[in-house]
């Protein structure tokens, strides 16, 4: 039998090493052929050496502020400069606009807050909706 799958997520991970991420609930996991494209996935994934996980569901708040972060990963985002400051703001936890804003002018300086929260320099609670209130603190390590 031929199977065509497209796993959702292909990850690159610091290290070198790679894999894919499958995200399907558990109550739409029992049909033979989706069993069949996620074996297949798995054979394949073992044959190249990269890692492969079926998980369940993603948390849609997670991911939508993922995705948001996500634009703000380039360098361009990095300020020397903004960067320290704002780490040095967030050393003690605070809302997000409201510790960016005593660091400079907000439309400067979240953009960089962004990149930090991005690169995990900066840390917040992803679970819940990134919003104005939201408590940011320098990354544990």
């Amino acid at each position: 039998m031929r199977l065509s799958h497209a796993p959702d997520y292909f990850a690159r991970l610091a290290d070198g090493s790679a894999g894919v991420v499958d995200c399907r609930p558990e109550a739409r996991r029992s049909k033979p052929r989706d069993l069949a494209k996620f074996a297949g996935t798995q054979t394949a994934c073992e044959a190249v050496g990269w890692d492969c996980r079926l998980v369940g569901e993603t948390d849609r708040v997670r991911v939508a502020n993922l995705r948001w972060l996500a634009g703000f990963r380039h360098p361009r985002f990095a300020e020397a400069g903004l960067e320290e400051a704002a780490e040095a703001a967030f050393a003690v936890p605070g809302p997000l606009v409201g510790q960016a804003a005593q660091v400079g002018d907000p439309i400067l300086v979240l953009p960089v807050v962004f990149h930090l929260l991005w690169c995990g320099r900066l840390a917040t609670d992803l679970s819940r909706s990134l919003g104005d209130h939201s408590l940011v603190s320098r990354a544990e390590g």
